[in-house]
């Protein structure tokens, strides 16, 4: 074995909150850099990925050729000022990810400046700490000019110089007047961004009742709607306890398996047929669309005699009903043990003779009981005591 490689394959374990790609950061919407070991990965691009507070991410220029791994902080160009991020991924993961944030034009992503100093750490933990007291009283102040809109987080800039201040609001707000009184009162650039129901569930976090992390705040960045037709497909209850998110929105998990449901609900038949049996019509009562198996009930309402077949010989059952026929049972398996169980039916006249009540029961003699013969051993027992006598 190479020694050499070891501290090479072990990864830089000094700087950043990992070692290269490899272990999971304290961030939300973390990448995992599985290039970071491939030799030339970081010259590829000057590309880096650097992401701020919660859930926001940006792409920016390393054109100074820093020496960047992930878990760095870094000082990237900002307007006004600068901002501090963490580095999080490098190489040619960056270009995948920046094709999948569909940035409008390449020439907006900025610059990084420099490693951040202790200076630029130092301004940037005195701005985050005043991000709830923010929050706060611009709550209040929302309030008192009476807008229908709730300051769901505030984010300062790293040089302090700017706050973002992320809102939720059913209708459109006139926010003018609030920027005009908040920025007399903190002395800051105001930004106002709008924010959904699950943009905040992201950014807060929490555990989901899978008992894992949020998706929304751990890897899931861009949101599709989602509808209560994927619960039907997959056969899941309309219950709105039960399907609603920490959002109070329909759960995103909903929508991982519903083309897997759709595809092999394609294979199932009608919900509509009736099976017919020489006993019994069957109604469709439920089915396991994974398992491919249905189950039928004769009663269309209730569940009574209710037969489990699989997919397959639901579709034979319809096919022989459509010619006219009908099977003895709706299992394959009962109706071929039914087959080889069936009596022969025989007629007793032409094989018995008629004459056959009339022959008078001889009556069997019973045999005289023989006597029990003593075996040797017997005999000599007796024979001894005799002898003592």
């Amino acid at each position: 074995m190479n020694f050499d490689n070891l501290k090479y394959i072990s990864g830089n374990c000094d700087r950043g909150l990992s070692a290269k790609g490899v272990g999971r950061q304290d961030h939300q919407l973390n990448t995992y850099d599985w290039l970071a070991d491939v030799p030339g990965n970081v010259e590829s691009t000057d590309l880096v990925e650097v992401q701020f507070k919660n859930t926001r991410k940006g792409y920016y220029h390393n054109i100074n050729g820093l020496d960047l791994h992930k878990g760095d902080l870094v000082a990237v160009e900002s307007n006004p000022g600068h901002d501090i991020g963490v580095v999080t991924l490098t190489g040619q993961l960056v270009n995948l990810q920046v094709k999948k944030a569909n940035l409008k034009s390449m020439d907006d992503i900025k610059r990084i400046y420099r490693i951040a100093r202790d200076q630029d750490i130092s301004t940037w933990n005195d701005a985050k700490a005043r991000e709830h007291g923010t929050m706060i009283q611009s709550r209040q102040i929302a309030k008192d000019l009476g807008l229908k809109m709730k300051i769901g987080d505030v984010e300062y800039q790293g040089d302090g110089n700017k706050a973002i201040f992320y809102y939720i609001a059913d209708e459109r707000v006139d926010f003018r007047q609030l920027i005009k009184v908040l920025a007399d009162v903190f002395h800051v650039r105001i930004e106002m961004k709008q924010i959904g129901a699950r943009q905040e569930a992201g950014r807060i976090g929490g555990t989901g009742p899978c008992g894992r992390e949020l998706c929304c705040a751990t890897w899931m960045k861009s949101f599709s709607s989602v509808s209560t037709n994927a619960a039907r497909f997959q056969d899941i209850s309309l219950n709105p306890q039960k399907l609603a998110g920490m959002c109070a929105k329909l759960k995103c998990c909903l929508n991982y398996e519903v083309d897997t449901y759709m595809e092999a609900g394609r294979k199932m038949p009608p919900r509509d047929a009736v099976l017919q049996t020489q006993d019994n019509d069957y109604h469709f009562f439920k089915q396991d669309i994974l398992a491919g198996i249905v189950t039928y009930s004769t009663d269309k309402r209730l569940a009574a005699n209710l037969q489990t077949i699989t997919v397959e010989r639901a579709k034979a059952v319809m096919d022989m009903n459509r010619r006219g026929e009908k099977p003895i049972d709706l299992d394959d398996n009962k109706e071929a043990t039914s087959e080889r169980r069936r009596p022969v039916h025989t007629d007793l006249v032409e094989s018995e003779d008629i004459t056959r009540f009339d022959k008078s029961k001889k009556k069997k003699k019973k045999k005289a009981a023989r006597p029990k013969r003593k075996d040797n051993g017997g005999e000599k027992n007796e024979h001894q005591e005799n002898k003592k006598e």
